[in-house]
Formats: structure tokens, sequence, C-alpha cells
């Protein structure tokens, strides 16, 4: 932890916003962040899903204090401890912290998730977290998000290379909703109202060094699943036979699972008293493909855009062919879950972790920002070099742990 007084970390802008309160959370270092969309003419600010995050980051951890301009521009963010859903710390009668995702949320469940469970493995105790409301999307949407499902069986299994048991990490997918468009409720596009649950009940003092910098081996299987919320459910069987009609050429070994769920009902707003209005309507595809390596992973989410005029089959044969594209990347991690493992690995013990990713993906602007945002924190720079196993373009990426770890656990 730092001291007494310390002294801020200083950012500037709204992109990476959820991942330098997570390496704040966890490293112990307060941040200021400015000219948040300082620009902008008619938001500027600080977003609805940003605001809620805040507001989630509050109820997960103890002690911490967030201070927002009047405009919304510049915040200041002093972390607290992580404790989780721990006793008396805001959790319900089930041990389960309920958040509320309001209306007009512009990101999906896992904006929120990806994060929580970063802080979850430092918690003092379980973290166990129920993302409720209108705002709550479960698909992937078109600012990038991935799918809850995506998240569970691309993401969630990672967490065992580090030693923490994916056996004790559930995802619990209560109700199904996209970005879409709602009916009965004057028109416009409306989404939300799924709801989802996160019990990760693995917390470690230290993650295990990762070496993950063999041969990513070769897709032996693919899984997945197809969703759809207040459409015909014809949709699903009409996507998994498009996505199939592009992988049965390449790997045997396919199954798809189909997920059909009624549109959540939502407010219809107050002009209409206590009306309710279906939210939600869509569909999608979720697509993983594991290797024959232990620990490899890649996926595809693709989902018709909120303001329709996409076929299902048209959105099985993209998600067939973005996976494609993702296994073309090369190296072991995919650039979902790539962020998530290099986080990890900073915050492990004081060893050297090897990583192999593609070139494509290490010179993503996302990693490029969490490699400059670790150094700030106070991790070491990376070591990059290229494999000399094969003649791909991979690289290694060696990442020192810093050997914080659950600051927590280490107090109780």
């Amino acid at each position: 932890m730092s001291g007494p007084n310390p002294e801020f970390l200083r950012f500037t802008g709204h992109k990476s916003f959820t991942q330098r309160l997570v390496l704040s959370t966890l490293t112990g270092r307060p941040v200021h962040i400015s000219k948040i969309r300082s620009t902008s003419p008619t938001n500027p600010g600080l977003a609805p899903h940003e605001v809620s995050f805040l507001r989630l980051l509050e109820a997960v951890t103890n002690g911490g204090s967030v201070e927002i301009s009047y405009s919304g521009t510049t915040i200041t963010y002093h972390p607290g401890l992580i404790t989780g859903s721990a006793a008396g710390a805001g959790a319900l009668a089930g041990d389960v912290i309920e958040h509320s995702v309001p209306a007009g949320c512009a990101r999906g469940a896992t904006y929120f998730l990806l994060p929580l469970a970063l802080l979850a493995p430092f918690s003092k105790a379980h973290m166990n977290v129920r993302l409720c409301g209108p705002g709550v999307v479960t698909a992937a949407t078109p600012r990038g998000d991935p799918s809850v499902d995506t998240f569970r069986t691309a993401v969630l299994p990672l967490y065992g290379l580090f030693g923490i048991p994916p056996a004790r990490i559930e995802l619990r997918v209560l109700a199904r909703s996209c970005a879409g468009t709602g009916r009965g409720g004057g028109g416009g596009t409306t989404g939300g109202g799924g709801l989802v649950e996160l019990r990760f009940a693995s917390q470690v003092r230290l993650p295990k060094t990762l070496h993950l910098n063999r041969r990513p081996g070769r897709v032996r299987r693919i899984r997945g699943v197809a969703y759809c919320t207040g459409v015909s459910a014809s949709s699903n069987g009409r996507m998994i036979h498009a996505a199939r009609e592009v992988l049965n050429q390449l790997v045997p070994d396919i199954h798809i699972a189909a997920q059909y769920d009624q549109a959540p009902l939502v407010s219809a707003g107050p002009d209409r008293g206590a009306g309710k209005k279906r939210a939600g309507i869509g569909f999608g595809l979720s697509l993983v493909a594991e290797s024959s390596a232990a620990g490899v992973f890649y996926s595809a989410d693709e989902v018709a855009p909120p303001q329709g005029g996409v076929v299902p089959e048209d959105i099985g044969k993209r998600c067939a062919y973005q996976l494609l594209e993702t296994i073309s990347l090369g190296g072991c991690v995919s650039p979902v879950s790539s962020s998530t493992v290099l986080t990890l690995m900073a915050m492990g013990s004081e060893d050297v972790g090897r990583l192999r990713l593609g070139r494509d993906v290490v010179g993503r602007e996302e990693t490029v920002t969490l490699a400059r945002d670790l150094k700030k924190f106070g991790a070491s720079s990376w070591g990059i070099r290229d494999v000399d196993d094969d003649d791909t373009t991979d690289l290694i990426v060696s990442v020192k742990g810093t050997g914080v770890g659950n600051i927590g656990r280490k107090m109780a």
C-alpha cells in the first residue's frame, strides 16, 4: 500500500477508464483523471456507464472516496480495501451485492464483469455481485463489449493458469437481453433488462507466475452459444447452420447450444406511469475455439445491430469468419482476454512470466496503453522478442510481477 499522503497519478481522457481505476485499486495509488470528454458540445464529462462503474467500485471496496467536478470532466479517486461481499459491507441476505445499471447505458454487462473479475482474486472475502436493472445487456454490443457467454467460456477459464481454481468461479445468466429495439414503448432504441450474477469464491495471496510461451497447438474443438430474445426461436437454428457451413470443413468437433429467452420487461418511462414494455430484443452468436494446448482459447462475438436489417444467416457467417480471423492472429491469448492475462501477470509474484501473443495483438492500442499504464503504476517495462521455435510472427512478452498481492488477506 502507498503512504498516508500519496501523490496522484494523473491521466487525461475517458479511454481506459475502468482499467486505470482497477490498477489504482490493486496498487493503492490514487489517480486524477481530467479532460473527460471536455470537448464534447452535447455530452461532456462522465457517461452513465462510467458513473455506474464508480458506484459498483464503491460497493465492493471499503475506505475509498471519489470526487467528481461540477462539469463531470475531472475526477479524483482514492482507492480503498477490496472487501467483496463481506458481511456488513453492503451485501444482501444471500451474500450478494446487487448493483442496478441505469437505463441508457451504452455498454454491455462485460464492461462491469471484466474489471470486477480482476479485482475478485484480491478481495478480502468472496466477490458475489448481481447486475440488474434496465441497463444490463448480456449480449455483445456495437461498442466492442463481448457477450457474457464469451466471458464465461473464454476469459474465466484462464484464471486457472494463475492458481485461481475456475471451479469456484460461477457466472449465472438469469435473464438475457440485447441492445435491441423496444416494443410497446413509443419506438426508439432501447436495450437492457438482463440479470447476471457473478460468484467468485477463489481468493489468493499472489497469482502464480505464468509461462504460456509454448506453441499454441491446433484447434481441436469449437463450442458456442446462439441466443435470441424476443424474436423467433428459429433464429438460433439459422445462425448455427450458417456458422457450421463455414466451420465444418475445418473442425469436426463443433457444438453450439441454442438459448431462447423472452424479451425482458422494463419500465415504459415516467410519461407512461407504471406501464411496462419489452426491451433488449435481438439475437447473436458467441463462438470459442479450444486448442490442443492447455489454456489456449480463441473467441468471436457477433450480434444483430439494434436497428435491425440483418438476417440470422449473416450473423452466423460473420461470427464464423471472425473466429477464423482471431485464430489467424496467432499467439496463445485472443484480444478479448489479453488485457486480463497481462494484468494478472503484472500483479503476481516478483518473478518473470512469459506469454506468447500475436504481433497484431501486441500492437493494439489497448495493449500498448496497458503497458504504459502499468509502468506508471510502478510495474516494470515489458520485454518483447520474436519467437524462435517456428516461422510465425508471434512475439514473446516477458512481464515481471510487482508482488502487490492480496492486501486484504495479508491484513486478515
